[in-house]
């Protein structure tokens, strides 16, 4: 999971891709959707750190179809 530091800035972080993906989840959608949705995320590996903050901090859950969706 990349966070700002000094190496990387807060634009290069996760934590500023985290409104792009709660923007385009107004319906509930599979991750492969959202990938192609949101293009400011550089692939697959990224997407699973930005899900997975996402859900730690309880903004998102899955949906019995496995589909993910805005709480």
């Amino acid at each position: 999971m990349i966070l700002p530091n000094k190496l990387f800035s807060y634009n290069d972080s996760i934590l500023s891709k985290l409104p792009s993906i709660l923007f385009v989840l107004d319906t509930p959608k599979s991750p492969v959707e959202i990938l192609r949705l949101c293009r400011n995320i550089k692939g697959p590996v990224e997407l699973v750190d930005i899900l997975d903050c996402l859900y730690a901090l309880k903004k998102i859950r899955l949906n019995d179809k496995g589909e993910i969706q805005r709480c």
